[in-house]
């Protein structure tokens, strides 16, 4: 089923009222749609950083999952994450984050997916992360 890019916004934000861990980050949607996903957080330093003053890796590893795993619903459906590798390439300051997704490859049952992430801090964008992964279509044999 073909949806368009508005339906699956609408789609998207009512996975996201759905999941309890998506709305403690504050998970937004920036973008959706041909394979294609964006999404963005405020960074909650009370909740996200570790003792280092950086965004925790488990927020980025959030930021990075979703991305992959939207872009790919984006264009195959119900998906799940069957598994990601995430790069750290600098620490996550900021005020804000965000994550870019984009499908390498579909067709099968099994789409390969790229992620980047991003911290902003005062205007300034610096990629801090960057994520390949496997996800899966859900309900196919």
């Amino acid at each position: 089923m073909k949806t368009t890019s508005q339906s699956m916004h609408q789609l998207l934000e009512q996975v996201i009222a759905a999941t309890p861990f998506a709305r403690l980050m504050g998970a937004r949607i920036r973008d959706i749609g041909n394979g294609i996903a964006e999404l963005e957080v405020d960074v909650k330093p009370e909740l996200m950083h570790q003792h280092h003053g950086f965004v925790h890796g488990a927020v980025i590893g959030f930021m990075a999952d979703s991305a992959c795993a939207w872009a790919a619903a984006s264009v195959a459906g119900d998906v799940v994450t069957a598994e990601y590798k995430l790069n750290l390439l600098a620490p996550a300051k900021g005020e804000r984050l965000w994550a870019r997704g984009r499908v390498l490859k579909g067709g099968g049952r099994t789409l390969v997916v790229q992620a980047e992430v991003f911290a902003v801090e005062h205007g300034q964008e610096k990629q801090v992360a960057v994520a390949l992964a496997s996800i899966a279509k859900v309900g196919q044999a």
